[in-house]
């Protein structure tokens, strides 16, 4: 019902749009939709409507509403704010999503916001800041509840109580000494249940280890799932306590990641506007278009070289493409669950040697079996049976020539430093378009000597 009610109301609010009833589209920006659900509206409104929707939104959402913004239209919008709007917007934020935010800015802009911002406030961000975005560090909020070991649990309830709230998903409090080093973790859960008169030595849990400020984020969301862990702290190189990461920064990190993964075999970002401007687009499509344009003349070349074959049996020329595409397609297969495997963990160097053997066999059986189907198709097309005992040859070939591209590739891409998503589907398809053609036009020439 809550689904069927919000797309009702993102239905009324375009019609709105269309017909320019911005009154009733203020209403059902401030008032009725989620800050969410307004972001969403945003991202799926072309450039000339997503201006007017980002005015109408009351100054008391601005903030929440843009942190919930794609990189890049967070970028576009603050690209047209001066550095007191920047900062008038951003400082109702916890102090990671304003990093975030500001790490959007020009270097000068973020400069000069910085430079206005109060003493204490300015502390914490150049604090999350000196830290890489993809790191512990980079992911963590400032913003945690310390306590010491040696209080009781009255006096915490009482501390607790003090406060007019605590920060949002604190499952635990933080038990630290007195110089900040992390000592453990007292769950909420056991605060509440446990007598008055121990202290918190008695109740904390020392078995949790802190994260490393320096932990990639894709570790730290790894441990968060191994630990089913809402909330965790962050200590420094010395074990100083700096921060705490919370769960909803790790979903941030795995959907971003996923993102990242699908968009990059498509030689994209992840961030990529649906609705950027043309030249915007172009440009960055232009440079994989390049690349691509690249490899396919390394494949024409090995074509090139078997031209009197080709000339001389025209039927090679019809049949080619499908050698070229099933290589392709089943090293795809492999190259995509590697990937996926490298993502989760899964893949290491020990195991790196079953699996090829697997993908090997996997893509042997495979070719066998089409290749008995498409050597019975060919023979009855051109009524050669030459025909059909040469691609059903270079068929077996190339798929397993692409399930061993499909496997090695992003491991030496991945041990070399090169992302596997972004550069692993261009050289599979070069590797399987030149094997599949060198295969096939290769037989040929012998057949047909």
């Amino acid at each position: 019902m809550a689904v069927k009610e919000t797309k009702s109301h993102l239905d009324k609010l375009n019609d709105a749009l269309d017909s320019g009833e911005f009154r009733q589209i203020r209403f059902t920006l401030n008032y009725t939709l989620r800050p969410t659900e307004v972001a969403r509206l945003i991202e799926k409104s072309p450039p000339k409507e997503r201006q007017i929707l980002w005015n109408l939104v009351s100054q008391e959402l601005e903030a929440e509403v843009l942190q919930h913004l794609g990189d890049d239209i967070q970028a576009d919008i603050l690209s047209r704010m001066n550095s007191e709007e920047v900062l008038a917007l951003t400082e109702s934020l916890d102090s990671d999503d304003m990093v975030d935010v500001l790490q959007q800015l020009p270097n000068r802009v973020m400069k000069e916001t910085l430079r206005i911002m109060d003493k204490q406030n300015r502390r914490r961000v150049e604090k999350l800041l000196s830290y890489p975005e993809d790191t512990a560090g980079g992911l963590m909020n400032t913003d945690t509840t310390t306590i010491r070991p040696d209080i009781t649990v009255e006096t915490t309830l009482r501390y607790i109580r003090r406060h007019d709230e605590i920060p949002e998903m604190t499952d635990s409090l933080i038990v630290v000494s007195r110089k900040d080093s992390y000592i453990g973790l007292l769950p909420l859960t056991k605060l509440l249940v446990s007598d008055l008169s121990i202290t918190i030595r008695e109740i904390m849990n020392t078995d949790i280890e802190p994260i490393n400020a320096e932990m990639p984020d894709d570790q730290v969301a790894a441990l968060f799932e191994e630990h089913d862990l809402v909330s965790a702290p962050v200590v420094d190189e010395k074990g100083k306590l700096v921060g705490r990461i919370t769960i909803d920064d790790v979903v941030d990190v795995i959907r971003e990641d996923a993102d990242h993964s699908l968009m990059s075999m498509a030689g994209l970002d992840e961030d990529e506007d649906t609705f950027a401007p043309v030249m915007k687009t172009t440009r960055r499509r232009a440079v994989w278009l390049g690349i691509n344009l690249l490899t396919a003349f390394i494949a024409s070349a090995v074509i090139g070289i078997f031209e009197e074959t080709i000339d001389k049996v025209v039927a090679l020329a019809v049949l080619m493409p499908i050698v070229a595409s099933m290589g392709g397609i089943a090293g795809s297969q492999t190259l995509t669950l590697v990937i996926r495997g490298q993502a989760l963990g899964h893949v290491e160097r020990s195991n790196a040697g079953w699996l090829l053997n697997r993908e090997m066999i996997v893509g042997a059986i495979n070719g066998l079996l089409w290749a008995a189907v498409i050597a019975v198709v060919a023979t009855i097309w051109f009524q050669d049976s030459n025909i059909g005992i040469i691609i059903a040859l270079a068929i077996v070939i190339n798929l397993v020539a692409g399930a061993i591209a499909g496997t090695l590739l992003p491991i030496g891409l991945k041990s070399m430093g090169i992302d596997p998503a972004l550069a692993g589907s261009v050289l599979l398809t070069t590797i399987t378009d030149v094997v599949g053609f060198f295969a096939f036009l290769g037989l040929a020439t012998i057949f047909y000597a």
